[in-house]
């Protein structure tokens, strides 16, 4: 047996609304250890609907909708859904006095349109809105066939999830099992060249291992079923170790950590400070840092050098070095990193200095070249030349850098080496 997930409203369609609802779903799904395969975003239109139902109780037994349930023209959610199985609407009497108490309580009157959300298929049950006027239905229309219906704000939806939804659904025998996963993270390896270390781990049936990609991060998605978190925990926990093996210092994390917690977590263990320099990121690379709560134990702040005048009169970068290699270079870089370490007196200065484009670049130093500075606390400083590409855009030339002068200051956190 498999869910599928249906998402109603041509907002989301055009992009007008982020559709976070299925991931909601999805999540809950997982963690009842219901299965689902498929999932459709469809618009405000009858016969689109009716399609999509019919291929969807093809192939999955727990049909869920979200939207489509408010009280205008355009909201056809119920009465699609009851055509499409020949069934009538009624109107039930005990919706309206909820719709009228919650006007009432709200100092409104309810309007005649309202009313439209009190007519629901015959034989199917009520699934309460507490917090809104919309209420969903729970409903069997078939053998194998379970409907649910929610409304589109995410906030009345989560709510009726978990107060009825899911005791519903436990009520059926789902919940026995669950589906637990963890995100392993990694930076400074490219998605193939990870998949290929770790191909093998592809092919296991429980846990399964699936790698993602985006933004310069490979994450590799361990999932489980088993009857407890503990027990997927227990199924998922050599697998980790192993694959960590594997990566070595590519690996830098898992779940909610980010290359910023982790590298603040490691100055925090060792009782050392941290500031920035930065040109091309305009205060990207500082932003990540103080996303960290409790960031102040050790960051110290940063110096955006965006023109030369800057990096020279705040930084100390020698303008002879800027006349002769430029701005974006290794020698310069280095002098950001050792400047903005000495003025704020932190261990660490960690310095970005690069082309991020669409425009400036040249033959010998096009778009997407970056140099990255770290000085460290017994006076060492180097760079490191990276060649983004012009393809990646503005945008994640500036992600990307961030994240790597992060991801250098973690490897040499861990090993104390320059490499």
């Amino acid at each position: 047996m498999s869910a599928e997930i249906i998402c109603v409203g041509t907002e989301m369609l055009l992009g007008d609304i982020l559709n976070s609802n299925a991931q909601f779903i999805a999540q809950q799904l997982a963690q009842l250890g219901i299965p689902h395969y498929y999932q459709t975003v469809v618009g405000d239109n009858p016969e689109r609907l009716k399609q999509v139902i019919e291929i969807a109780i093809s192939r999955a037994q727990i049909l869920i909708f979200t939207g489509g349930l408010g009280p205008t023209p355009d909201d056809l959610t119920c009465e699609t859904i009851a055509d499409f199985f020949n069934v009538p609407l009624v109107e039930r009497l005990e919706i309206i006095e909820d719709i009228t108490q919650k006007f009432t309580q709200r100092g409104r009157v309810m309007t005649p349109s309202n009313r439209k959300q009190a007519l629901i298929p015959q034989g199917a049950e009520i699934l309460p809105n507490p917090i809104g006027t919309a209420p969903g239905i729970i409903w069997q229309p078939r053998p194998q066939v379970t409907i649910f219906t929610f409304p589109g704000v995410p906030s009345e939806m989560h709510r009726m999830w978990e107060e009825t939804a899911v005791p519903f659904l436990k009520s059926q025998g789902w919940g026995k099992e669950i589906i637990y996963s963890r995100s392993l993270k990694f930076w400074g390896i490219g998605e193939s060249a990870l998949a290929e270390k770790v191909a093998p781990y592809f092919n296991l049936p429980n846990p399964t291992v699936a790698p993602y990609a985006g933004k310069g991060e490979v994450r590799l998605r361990i999932s489980a079923k088993a009857a407890s978190e503990t027990a997927a925990e227990a199924l998922i926990s050599p697998i980790e170790k192993q694959i960590k093996e594997i990566a070595g210092l590519n690996y830098y994390g898992a779940d909610h950590d980010t290359l910023a917690s982790v590298v603040g977590q490691l100055l925090r263990t060792s009782k050392e400070t941290l500031s920035v320099a930065e040109s091309c990121t305009g205060g990207g690379l500082g932003q990540m840092l103080t996303e960290i709560s409790g960031s102040s134990d050790y960051f110290w702040g940063g110096v955006i050098s965006y023109d030369n005048s800057v990096k020279v009169g705040l930084l100390g970068v020698n303008p002879e070095d800027l006349d002769q290699f430029g701005a974006v270079s290794a020698t310069v870089a280095e002098q950001m990193a050792v400047g903005v370490k000495t003025r704020l007196a932190t261990t660490w200065g960690l310095s970005i200095t690069g082309i991020a484009g669409p425009n400036g670049g040249t033959d010998t130093k096009p778009v997407g070249l970056v140099y990255i500075g770290l000085a460290g606390p017994k006076d060492e400083v180097a760079s490191f030349e990276y060649r983004f590409g012009i393809m990646r855009g503005r945008t994640l030339i500036r992600h990307v850098s961030a994240s790597t002068a992060l991801d250098l200051l973690r490897r040499q956190l861990l090993t104390r080496k320059y490499n």
